[in-house]
């Protein structure tokens, strides 16, 4: 189905972990697709238009304008994201249903934990304005937790379900900041020749690259900044 996508998908896109996943998927399906960027340091996500498509002010979100019947379709959330993108070319996501619950399983585990605790990790590590102790150690453990969840399920496999799919993608942009997030792979062996694995396909290296020229060096360095993404209550 990608070699009948006639128009470019819309990709609303900051280069991050989450980000990722979608030009990773993208580039693996040979899709069409052009780059929205969403500044989210400066509240780009917080924008009218943006919210019309993604409501929990999150990206990455999409716009197929070749979506079901060949009408235009938004889809914000990735783990929907590759989801209908699996669907839609029928590729990395399974149409037999073991097959497709095995990829769902280990797509919501990145999505439910492995994503967002690696994150917390990432927070009180780096960005936090003073060092909570307890906070590190919690969500450091709890990454390593993680970490060796994944690695017993890499064992005697070369991809996480076996055949590579949505749920590789998912994890590959969270995965490779493991220095970050305080852990050792030499105690996670089969997860370091996943992640090497990975880095040798040329989609993948072509995904992390997508708008690495929109990244600021400095990361997320100012109060400005910090109070957009750290300080963000109901609006």
């Amino acid at each position: 189905m990608s070699a009948s996508q006639t128009k470019p998908i819309d990709l609303y896109y900051w280069p991050t972990p989450n980000g990722h996943k979608i030009s990773i998927m993208l580039e693996e399906c040979g899709l069409p697709y052009q780059i929205v960027p969403v500044n989210i340091g400066k509240g780009d996500q917080f924008k009218p238009e943006f919210l019309a498509i993604s409501p929990n002010n999150r990206m990455p979100a999409i716009i197929d304008p070749e979506g079901p019947d060949g009408q235009p379709i938004s889809v914000f959330e990735s783990g929907a994201i590759l989801q209908y993108l699996g669907r839609k070319t029928g590729q990395f996501y399974p149409t037999d249903e073991r097959a497709r619950v095995c990829v769902d399983e280990w797509l919501f585990w990145q999505m439910g934990g492995f994503g967002p605790m690696l994150g917390q990790t990432h927070h009180f590590r780096i960005y936090a304005p003073e060092p909570v102790p307890y906070a590190i150690e919690r969500y450091t453990n709890e990454s390593n937790r993680l970490y060796g969840v994944l690695n017993r399920r890499l064992e005697g496999r070369d991809y996480i379900c076996g055949d590579y799919s949505i749920a590789d993608m998912a994890c590959i942009g969270w995965a490779r900041g493991w220095e970050k997030q305080g852990q050792d792979l030499t105690h996670f062996p089969h997860v370091a020749r996943w992640l090497d694995t990975m880095m040798a396909r040329p989609a993948v290296v072509r995904g992390l690259k997508v708008g690495e020229e929109l990244r600021n060096p400095a990361g997320i360095s100012t109060p400005e900044e910090k109070a957009i993404l750290f300080g963000q209550k109901a609006r």
